[in-house]
């Protein structure tokens, strides 16, 4: 029993419940039968938004694509193609037509989702643990460590992503998925770790930051077990908003020729291939073309409403 004595349920005590029913839900109690946290309150509410259940379903879809193509189609990349069959429209057996190669567009296109998507999700998770560390280190400690962070920061702020990817690749011209990687990487972290350490900021002289100091815990424990939980939600959205971004450099690149090269089969290289032929056989630019917007437009909603989910204010 506490010695403040029982919470009055008549007078002046009385007449804040939303006050306790805040401070229950910061501390992870259970409000109204159900667990209040924040993200539980996100999960109820992205139930119930349709935009979240379109995007998933259309992300799920992709992700199986290129996960196990032969579930779609039982054409390997690349076989069993014609040049004598070579630009015909859809129809028949072939309901995306035929490449300029004789090969069955159908089943590059789906042959396609896994490079692109591979990309985009490994520079994300890549790129994300590079902020995460150094953001949460940065907010901390602040001081000499936070400036060297920060100036570093800086400089690869300031290369133009899908210009310094075009530089350093036309640079080492035989790469693959890896090289690939590993570039965009190098240029895609930097607005996820100023985001990571402004959370940490604010979230660092929390009371209960302050009550796990003078309980004895370590740095490395407060940043992992109070501070990251904290903070790292915000930098989640903005991950799920840059795997649609670059998906969408990543053909660019390919694109311009700079990205992946043939025999790789991917929605960018078909988008290079197809622009010269589009006036009289728009099939090659359409069905790359569609599969591409659906995928970036499905993460940059998904990123919306996880943000709108995560924020009490937007609800």
């Amino acid at each position: 029993m506490s010695d403040l004595g029982p919470i009055p349920t008549t007078g002046p005590g009385a007449g804040a419940p939303g006050a306790a029913a805040a401070t229950v839900a910061e501390a992870g109690g259970v409000i109204g039968g159900r667990s209040a946290s924040l993200w539980s309150d996100a999960w109820h509410d992205l139930r119930r938004r349709w935009l979240f259940w379109v995007s998933v379903t259309i992300l799920l879809v992709v992700t199986v694509m290129a996960a196990v193509p032969s579930l779609f189609t039982s054409i390997g990349e690349n076989e069993g193609c014609d040049p004598n069959l070579s630009k015909r429209h859809p129809g028949g057996d072939h309901p995306f037509g035929i490449d300029v190669s004789g090969c069955d567009y159908y089943a590059h296109v789906v042959h396609g989702a896994r490079p692109t998507l591979l990309i985009g999700v490994a520079v994300t998770l890549f790129a994300l643990v590079i902020a995460v560390v150094f953001g949460l280190v940065a907010g901390y400690y602040g001081g000499l460590v936070d400036a060297l962070i920060a100036r570093v920061t800086d400089v690869f702020f300031g290369l133009p992503f899908v210009l310094g990817a075009t530089v350093i690749l036309v640079a080492f011209p035989n790469h693959g998925i890896g090289a690939m990687t590993l570039v965009l990487v190098l240029l895609g972290w930097t607005t996820m770790i100023r985001i990571m350490r402004a959370q940490v900021i604010a979230v660092k002289d929390a009371d209960y930051v302050q009550a796990g100091r003078l309980l004895g815990a370590s740095d490395r424990r407060i940043m992992m077990r109070h501070i990251l939980p904290n903070a790292i939600a915000p930098v989640l959205v903005v991950a799920m908003l840059n795997v649609g971004n670059v998906i969408a450099g990543e053909a660019t690149l390919d694109f311009l020729g700079v990205g992946l090269q043939y025999p790789e089969v991917s929605w960018g290289l078909q988008l290079n291939v197809a622009q010269s032929f589009f006036v009289d056989h728009p099939h090659l630019l359409i069905f790359p073309a569609a599969f591409l917007s659906a995928t970036v437009l499905s993460f940059l909603m998904l990123g919306d409403v996880v943000r709108d989910a995560l924020d009490p204010r937007l609800r």
